[in-house]
């Protein structure tokens, strides 16, 4: 029945992603705009609140009428039109659907390789905590996947929910690792990357790759699982790369987003960190 409940949850917060990630850039673009525009009086007019976060109403993103509830059931609504917009028969991007199944999946997975028992409260919450975080890398994932960027609107959120689940299990004498390790982790998931950034005058890597990477030390907490996030983003990395590089999809000046393979090592270190580290040690005994 938890299972159940969580794929309804996953497909609906998944809906939100989308959104999400649609009207951040909308209100990027915006920003942009004004910013080379201050003073034109038709960008001034601009409802720029239809884009919010949390009141604007969800359109389609070609024709912006605005839609029904039987437009937004996940993934069922994209199926009974076929994908198309009921209002202007434009294509909608399977993006949709698939990032609802995706979310709903890691949502199933966290429940069954969650590290801990949830046996109460405070695991629970916890647990909870971790789902929120799910949403806000979802939607950074596909925002780096689509534009390259990794927006502050999204991290910051992210950043401040991690550092106050910290925060109060330190105060409620619930942390299992100390605020010296965390921050540890946090200069080694972000440091090795703002040395390149600095290096390269931000030509290699971008400003909100650091970002994410101070963020993604804060989430593993612990040096080491830190540093088995790069090791393992960096791996995902040259898995991906290296066929489109040998099929000449790719150039070698071509620029790859980096954001969706830290995210997704941090998926798998977050559930899976503690019994990787412990194989790899038993590893170097056995040999």
């Amino acid at each position: 029945m938890f299972i159940f409940i969580l794929i309804i949850l996953g497909l609906i917060f998944g809906s939100f992603v989308n959104a999400l990630v649609w009207r951040v850039y909308k209100q990027s673009e915006f920003d942009i705009i004004s910013q080379k525009k201050p003073n034109n009086k038709k960008i001034q007019k601009l409802d720029i609140s239809k884009y919010s976060i949390l009141k604007g109403r969800s359109m389609c993103p070609y024709c912006k009428h605005e839609l029904s509830a039987t437009d937004l059931i996940p993934v069922l609504s994209w199926l009974l039109l076929r994908g198309k917009c009921r209002y202007c028969k434009k294509q909608i991007s399977i993006q949709y659907p698939l990032v609802e199944l995706f979310t709903a999946l890691l949502f199933v997975i966290s429940f069954l390789a969650w590290p801990t028992t949830l046996n109460n409260s405070w695991e629970y919450l916890n647990f909870v905590t971790w789902l929120i975080m799910i949403i806000g890398l979802i939607g950074l994932a596909i925002y780096d996947i689509k534009w390259m960027i990794l927006p502050d609107k999204i991290i910051y959120p992210i950043l401040i929910i991690a550092i106050l689940s910290f925060v109060t299990q330190l105060i409620l004498g619930r942390a299992t690792i100390d605020l010296i390790m965390v921050i540890l982790s946090s200069l080694i998931g972000g440091g090795l990357f703002w040395l390149i950034y600095q290096i390269s005058n931000g030509n290699w890597i971008g400003g909100g790759d650091v970002k994410l990477g101070f963020l993604l030390g804060i989430l593993v907490v612990r040096p080491e699982l830190a540093f088995l996030v790069l090791f393992l983003a960096s791996i995902l990395g040259i898995v991906y790369i290296m066929p489109l590089l040998i099929s000449k999809k790719l150039k070698k000046t071509s620029k790859v987003p980096f954001g969706p393979f830290l995210i997704m090592a941090t998926f798998i270190v977050i559930l899976y960190g503690p019994s990787i580290v412990n194989w790899y040690k038993s590893l170097i005994l056995i040999s």
